[in-house]
């Protein structure tokens, strides 16, 4: 099974939005079925088969999310990182800034979906391959 150096070495080449693509297809390969990434303090949960999972700490001090979601905002900004003009960073402020409070990435099915604070589904994408 996967271990969090081997997730941190395929997370250690993303530098954009842009780069997204070839991680999941990294860390896929290493057995991840699916992962949340959490937006308030940056961390992570691995999950693969068996119920193995690694979870990387938290990466900086809590950031406080928008009780209402804006998606508008959000789906622009989204576009812009995801064409490598953010970096991780600047993404994940403007996730609190605009309600997300985390994303869940499913292997199986290529997709990314993201959550406001009451738990909804705002926006479901298919992952590049």
């Amino acid at each position: 099974m996967f271990t969090a150096e081997q997730i941190t070495a395929a997370h250690s080449k993303v530098k954009s939005g842009a780069d997204f693509p070839a991680y999941i297809r990294d860390i896929k390969a290493l057995g991840v079925t699916h992962y949340e990434a959490y937006v308030s303090d940056g961390h992570l949960d691995y999950h693969g088969g068996d119920g193995h999972t690694a979870t990387m700490p938290a990466k900086y001090d809590p950031l406080v999310i928008a009780d209402v979601p804006d998606m508008e905002q959000f789906k622009s900004e989204l576009k812009a990182h995801q064409e490598g003009k953010t970096d991780y960073l600047a993404f994940i402020r403007m996730c609190a800034a605009t309600g997300i409070v985390k994303w869940e990435i499913n292997m199986e099915e290529m997709t990314c979906t993201y959550f406001d604070k009451a738990g909804n589904a705002v926006l479901v994408e298919e992952i590049p391959q």
